[in-house]
């Protein structure tokens, strides 16, 4: 990775020529394996900037944005300040937005997460720090949005300008119908804006529905613009972006007309661009086993054709004539990938005792395995695998089953009210003890106050007995559930705090107490307030410091999917099937998650209940199976093996 350095305009990214590549993108785009070397690439061209201008005795002007997309970037920039002396003296801020209405106090207020973030930690003047200001009244708006911008321009106007982008194309909060010579001004936000807001506000119903933003045109006119994007549930936008049409039903295309931006992203993020997705359609490929699959399921798709029916002509047709040449011909290519899927298919997901396994997902022997399957929630483990855990401990399995978190934070205050009000009265009965803190806490807690101790434990509580009860239904003993409640989770907000060794710590105690066969972890990446990619990250840490014991030399990891997402086909490795009969056992035990039920707290882009979305990604991936020639089945659950 190159590093700043003077002489140079900006930064020179670390894959210069990619874009020139591909006949498919309209804005210049660097890929990055992770957000967080991004971040610092964009730190430094940041840096470089101010710098550059310090030595002019000029002052530096950043438009800058919120949201989780520059948090690494404000990391960065802190640390530079901090350590490497890097001074923020001659630089004036303009931010592209702050809901409406809302005050500076409220910790949901872009106010308070610029200076949470980075203007509490750095040498600023404050008043160079400009934000929206959420509570200018209402009839003082067009006034006040006006002086915005003339501030902007007599500062000298923006040097650079950094933007993260919303699922609906939004830059800033300008929504679709943006006009491309919009300005600063007061907007209604979409809908899917604020669903994607809802977890931070504990529900879509406490998002504001307005704010002020900088238009497209205040953001056009700066010199320079780097956005940034990261993870899967931004990949679909980032596609229509940089390779659609220019249109104000996604604002963000008027980027294709700057002479200065740079779309800077991780691998997820950049997944759906034609030469990640189907790079045979752009230049040549290196044909490897997985990229070989995921082209002939993507032929199938395309021809709407099974495996086997698939023909030299299609292959030739639609850019896979080398891979073509490189096989023989479409007969035998084809017999081998109806093979590899078949295979992945298995109702022992323990693996089948005394049974030739060397075609199987999982291993035949030892019959009778130690398991752990991790859930980041205390719900995710029947959301997910629901039925495959059924299958598990049916088939005799020694299977634990270890939540990670509380999961306290996705518990409504009603809901928790209902449970305090329930245990006083019957504590009351019994001179015990009662509830009365609890529920007067509840009943006057204020906006965005944090739970108390007492509170959060209740709401711990509910959702532990809740899993109790759902696996009992699936007939796992209590004796065989952990409840680790990482320290990481416990802060009251959504917001939480960075995973710590004490986390690590906790995961490996259990792994070494059980000395499993198998491990099971959510891999789904697209949770919305990313509490699965942490959890996973905690256990892929703790399996590396445990790798030297002798007992993980026979342990298996396999991720599964399904509460936002299923794994496509070709990244499958072991496809379990669900008779009609297990497709109802897994639903009722989602169900014995009450407090979740009919308020799906962290939704991310679908709103309907768990048990709803997971049953239909269930059977789409098992008709997904049946079109491509494999059996019928009434449902499939999927999961990924990762090498330890």
């Amino acid at each position: 990775m190159q590093t700043y350095k003077e002489g140079h305009d900006q930064i020179k990214f670390s894959q210069p020529g990619a874009f020139e590549n591909t006949r498919f993108e309209k804005v210049h785009n660097e890929i990055f394996k992770n957000a967080a070397d991004a971040s610092i690439i964009i730190a430094q061209e940041i840096a470089y900037l101010i710098m550059s201008k310090q030595k002019k005795n000029k002052n530096c002007v950043l438009g800058l944005a919120t949201g989780s997309s520059p948090i690494k970037v404000y990391e960065e920039l802190v640390r530079m300040h901090r350590e490497d002396g890097l001074s923020f003296s001659n630089v004036i801020t303009f931010n592209l937005d702050e809901y409406y209405p809302m005050s500076k106090e409220n910790n949901q207020s872009y106010y308070y997460f610029m200076h949470e973030h980075l203007f509490n930690h750095i040498d600023i003047l404050p008043e160079n720090i400009h934000i929206p200001d959420g509570t200018v009244r209402f009839d003082s708006l067009n006034q006040y949005c006006i002086d915005y911008e003339m501030t902007i321009k007599n500062k000298g106007g923006l040097d650079f300008q950094l933007l993260g982008i919303g699922r609906t194309g939004h830059v800033g909060f300008n929504e679709p119908g943006s006009h491309v010579n919009s300005q600063t001004r007061i907007i209604t936000l979409d809908h899917i804006t604020r669903l994607d807001a809802s977890s931070d506000f504990n529900g879509i119903n406490n998002v504001p529905k307005r704010a002020i933003t900088m238009g497209v045109s205040t953001i056009l006119r700066s010199k320079r613009v780097v956005l940034a994007a990261w993870k899967q549930n931004k990949a679909e936008i980032i596609e229509r972006t940089i390779q659609g049409l220019i249109s104000s039903e996604i604002p963000a295309t008027f980027l294709q007309n700057h002479t200065n931006v740079t779309f800077v992203l991780d691998q997820s993020a950049a997944s759906e661009l034609t030469r990640f997705k189907t790079p045979w359609l752009v230049d040549k490929c290196l044909w490897t086993p997985e990229l070989k699959s995921k082209a002939i399921v993507w032929l199938c798709e395309k021809t709407k054709q099974s495996i086997l029916k698939l023909t030299d002509r299609d292959y030739n047709n639609n850019g896979m004539s080398d891979l073509l040449a490189q096989e023989g011909s479409a007969y035998d290519m084809n017999i081998s990938m109806f093979n590899v899927l078949q295979r992945t298919i298995t109702g022992w997901p323990g693996g089948k005792p005394n049974t030739d396994d060397s075609h199987r997902p999982e291993r035949a022997s030892p019959s009778k395995k130690r398991i752990i399957l991790f859930s980041p929630h205390p719900d995710d483990d029947v959301i997910s695998m629901g039925g495959t855990l059924s299958k598990l401990i049916k088939q005799g399995h020694d299977v634990h089953v270890v939540y990670q978190t509380s999961g306290n934070i996705a518990v409504t205050d009603d809901e928790a009210l209902k449970f305090a009000e329930v245990s006083n009265d019957f504590l009351l009965d019994s001179s015990q003890t009662d509830f009365t803190d609890v529920i007067h806490f509840l009943n006057n807690k204020s906006e965005n106050q944090i739970d108390s101790l007492a509170v959060r434990k209740l709401k711990g509580l509910i959702r532990r007995r809740e899993s109790y009860a759902a696996v009992r239904y699936i007939g796992l003993k209590d004796k065989n559930v952990h409840f680790l409640d990482l320290p990481f989770y416990e802060t009251g907000q959504v917001k939480k705090n960075p995973i710590g060794q004490n986390d690590i710590e906790i995961i490996k105690d259990i792994i070494a107490l059980i000395k499993p066969h198998q491990i099971f972890a959510a891999g789904d990446m697209t949770d919305p307030h990313g509490t699965h990619e942490v959890c996973l990250n905690a256990v892929m840490t703790a399996i590396k410091a445990l790798k030297p014991r002798k007992f993980m030399d026979n342990c298996w990891l396999w991720l599964y999917s399904g509460a936002w997402h299923d794994w496509d086909i070709n990244s499958i490795n072991m496809a379990v099937p669900l008779s009609p009969s297990e497709v109802i056992l897994k639903r009722q035990a989602i169900l014995y998650h009450q407090s979740q039920k009919d308020k799906v707290m962290f939704q991310g882009d679908d709103s309907r209940e768990f048990w709803l979305r997971v049953e239909e990604r269930n059977r789409k991936t098992a008709v997904h199976y049946n079109l491509l020639g494999l059996t019928e089945y009434e449902a499939i659950e999927s999961f990924k093996k990762v090498q330890i």
